[in-house]
């Protein structure tokens, strides 16, 4: 219930105690405690694999916890399923994407609640309405009438984000909401959280992205191997701080080393000039050298992810000219850049167009090598252990199962170590990642950085589209910036600082090009 004002009545407290959940008889949550208020952001943090999901899943109803207790408001919840949380007004957004792909996005909207006229039939000029009025007070828009098939990734996030807000949750959990968001998008969730947060919502917010929680959260309470291991107000802890509890010891990352300043740049490896595909991005020149990792930053939606795209053969260039080594002109498709380019490919979803997932990790790390580890059309098991153990240590690859284990069940940073591998088994020459760290925690986003700079080091090329201004300054050697489909800024990264790439990823590119 709300007052006139839109505040609510009883601003929701959930505590919950001794928190535990076994699998296999393996306990992954040891009795843990959660704390959440109404007006408050709690920044749940901790490496994948920490427990995070676990909890946010047993207070969601979606795992029956083993041991615990879970108070809102006082009493004692009976929460068994998401219909248990849905009634004390608890939602959550979680990574992967729920929605009906086949539907719009007004009918995503409306899903579970159609309005219906006094005929009983659905009253579809309401559901078009109702859709408008949510995305407004979201501060973002969408096409209402669009398939949700058809929308990009961040467009499929903030509707996932839109969906959960329709209703009126009084405990919000958002799972790495940003991750997909542009500057704008962000922007535009954080002012909605502030007005949550000011009608007594409670929100528990889950990120890797230390800066988000130093902007967003009121609270940090932090999960390391199914403990929590260090709780406060955010003002309690600094950045290294919370990396230090997250990971158990001091992380010592040299960011000279990660850039590779002072190491040899070679002859280029792939050229471009005049590079357009009309309507996403027009007359791009770029080259990337052998040891060179370049960085296209912008915001998503820039034409930096599709200029990748093109290079690996899934998106065709209408004018422009493109060459790899002594190869000249645009893959024709991804089959032609891995065989005759050379091109290895990280996408930006990882599951649904990375991973094969219902084979295990060995299969996967030598997919691409397939065609020439067949024998008489059979894959002997033994060639795809060997790759397994060729790459398991250099690339830190965690999992309790090996070679053997599906690839499904490994953590995020993991489940990305295993497609960054495969390209390095495939010995490819040119090595394009799109937001090669989206969803990754601390300690596995650190490792994938090492391993991207090895490899550069043994002369590797390496292009990476990001939108993530703490990666783009860590790892990069060269920065192209781009906006609406054009290249703005070129630096050297040791040359320039976060608020100058910033600035010029959200300027128009005739401002950006007149600022130098």
């Amino acid at each position: 219930m709300t007052t006139e004002n839109g505040a609510l009545n009883r601003r929701l407290e959930l505590r919950a105690t001794g928190l535990r959940k076994s699998f296999g008889g393996v306990e992954v949550l040891h009795g843990v405690d959660i704390t959440v208020k109404g007006g408050e952001v709690l920044a749940l943090l901790g490496e994948n694999g920490a427990g995070k999901s676990t909890a946010i899943k047993i207070l969601a109803g979606d795992y029956k916890r083993d041991a615990g207790v879970i108070v809102i408001d006082g009493e004692e919840a009976d929460i068994r399923s998401p219909r248990d949380a849905g009634a004390y007004g608890l939602r959550v957004i979680y990574q992967e994407f729920s929605d009906a792909p086949d539907l719009t996005v007004a009918e995503n909207l409306s899903l579970g609640r159609l309005p219906r006229n006094r005929f009983g039939l659905v009253d579809w000029s309401r559901v078009r309405r109702d859709a408008r009025e949510i995305l407004e007070k979201l501060g973002i828009e969408l096409p209402i009438r669009a398939l949700v098939g058809n929308l990009g990734v961040a467009e499929r996030q903030v509707l996932e984000i839109a969906r959960a807000l329709a209703g009126s949750a009084r405990l919000l959990i958002l799972d790495e909401p940003t991750s997909a968001l542009t500057l704008e998008e962000t922007d535009a969730l954080f002012a909605f959280i502030e007005r949550l947060k000011a009608r007594g919502v409670a929100i528990i917010y889950i990120t890797h992205r230390l800066d988000e929680v130093e902007r967003i959260a009121d609270n940090v309470l932090v999960f390391r191997d199914g403990d929590a291991v260090a709780e406060g107000p955010v003002s309690k802890f600094g950045r290294k701080e919370m990396v230090e509890a997250m990971v158990g010891h001091e992380l010592v990352e040299e960011v000279a080393s990660l850039r590779g300043e002072g190491h040899e740049i070679g002859e280029p490896v792939l050229t471009i000039e005049g590079a357009t595909s009309e309507g996403v991005f027009k007359d791009v020149d770029l080259e990337v050298r052998e040891g060179e990792i370049l960085s296209l930053f912008g915001r998503i939606g820039c034409g930096a992810l599709e200029l990748a795209e093109a290079v690996f053969g899934l998106r065709e260039m209408t004018a422009g000219s493109m060459r790899v080594g002594d190869r000249s002109g645009q893959p024709t498709s991804p089959k032609d850049a891995i065989a005759r380019f050379g091109i290895g490919f990280v996408p930006i979803d990882r599951k649904t167009d990375g991973l094969l997932t219902v084979l295990n990790v060995a299969e996967n790390l030598s997919v691409a090598s397939w065609p020439w580890m067949t024998k008489a059309g059979l894959l002997p098991p033994m060639a795809t252990a060997k790759v397994f153990e060729r790459w398991y240590e250099t690339l830190d690859i965690r999992g309790k199962g090996g070679a053997t284990q599906i690839v499904d069940t490994l953590s995020g940073g993991n489940q990305q170590k295993v497609v960054l591998g495969r390209w390095l088994e495939r010995e490819s020459r040119l090595l394009v990642l799109a937001e090669p760290t989206r969803g990754v925690d601390v300690g596995a986003r650190a490792q994938i950085y090492q391993v991207l700079r090895r490899f550069a080091d043994q002369g590797i090329a390496v292009l990476i589209v990001t939108s993530d201004i703490e990666e783009v300054v860590r790892i990069s050697d060269t920065i192209v910036v781009m906006s609406r489909g054009r290249v703005v800024a070129r630096h050297r990264a040791s040359e320039v600082d976060r608020a100058q790439l910033i600035r010029q990823a959200a300027e128009d590119t005739v401002e950006a090009a007149a600022a130098g």
